[in-house]
């Protein structure tokens, strides 16, 4: 039954994929970018979000995010970040895989953010794009996307991010390629323990999507995350837990016909925060 829903699946995706080919995100991608338009809850996977939160980091930060889609194994996602700050500006490198040995997808980006000010932040990210399927070989792409965060006040904050302006395209003859997309943030800091933020993305030929999040921090070392997102609705949710210099996550979404989605995600930060916090 497991494979008969996995093969069903694989179907209708590479049926949507005869034009295009989508951008393969976490089912929680929120939970694990939810701090890009915030000062002080950023972490290091904010930056695959919008790439100009990289530049608020302060601490060599690493990550590794995974999740077992619907609770099939074929189509597991993993994605791994790393952060560099330095005096220049701040690096990022991201890595990601989709999928199994029949069908994957795998990726790799690198980015650069840095401030104008003290109310621009801005970044950029190049990156390159595999797919492979068994018995008819592997196809690849670069192509790249930006972002800018704006710094309205002390507690608001703003943000534009696009992803692939110049059409990345896969094959020798370049009949599929990864969409444009194109999203605006806004992220309000109630308190040092509440943040909220909402977006709106929208991704060539998919309906807008409307995702909101809001977080909350119990204790220093407890933070919970909900949010929802409009476009195929589902809703998510997870907790973390930070320890010294380490966080685990825990999260679990929600889609009404293909059911559960578990996640588990960790933060190591080589250098301890001024507020001896983990974000």
């Amino acid at each position: 039954m497991r494979q008969l829903i996995t093969s069903v699946i694989l179907l209708l995706y590479f049926h949507h994929n005869a034009l295009g080919q989508t951008i393969r995100r976490p089912i929680a991608a929120e939970y694990i970018g939810a701090g890009a338009y915030s000062n002080s809850h950023a972490d290091v996977f904010s930056f695959t979000a919008n790439q100009a939160s990289l530049s608020g980091l302060k601490n060599i930060s690493a990550g590794i995010y995974g999740e077992k889609r619907y609770m099939l194994n074929e189509l597991s996602f993993y994605t791994a970040v790393f952060a560099l700050p330095t005096r220049s500006g701040n690096f990022g490198l991201k890595g990601g895989y989709y999928g199994s040995a029949d069908y994957n997808e795998t990726n790799a980006g690198l980015a650069y953010a840095r401030k104008l000010g003290s109310k621009i932040d801005i970044g950029v990210q190049f990156n390159y794009y595999g797919i492979k399927v068994a018995g008819y070989g592997k196809a690849a792409t670069i192509n790249a996307e930006a972002g800018i965060i704006m710094h309205l006040t002390e507690r608001l904050n703003a943000g534009i991010h696009v992803f692939n302006p110049a059409g990345g395209k896969f094959g020798k003859n370049g009949d599929e390629k990864l969409p444009f997309v194109y999203s605006a943030g806004l992220g309000y800091e109630a308190s040092a323990q509440f943040f909220a933020s909402m977006e709106i993305e929208k991704e060539e030929d998919l309906p807008v999507n409307v995702k909101t999040v809001l977080q909350y921090r119990v204790l220093k070392q407890l933070l919970v995350r909900g949010g929802v997102s409009s476009a195929i609705p589902s809703f998510w949710m997870g907790c973390g837990f930070g320890f010294k210099s380490l966080r685990i996550d825990a999260t679990a979404s929600y889609h009404p016909q293909l059911g559960v989605t578990p996640g588990l995600l960790l933060i190591f930060n080589f250098s301890k925060q001024k507020d001896d916090t983990t974000e």
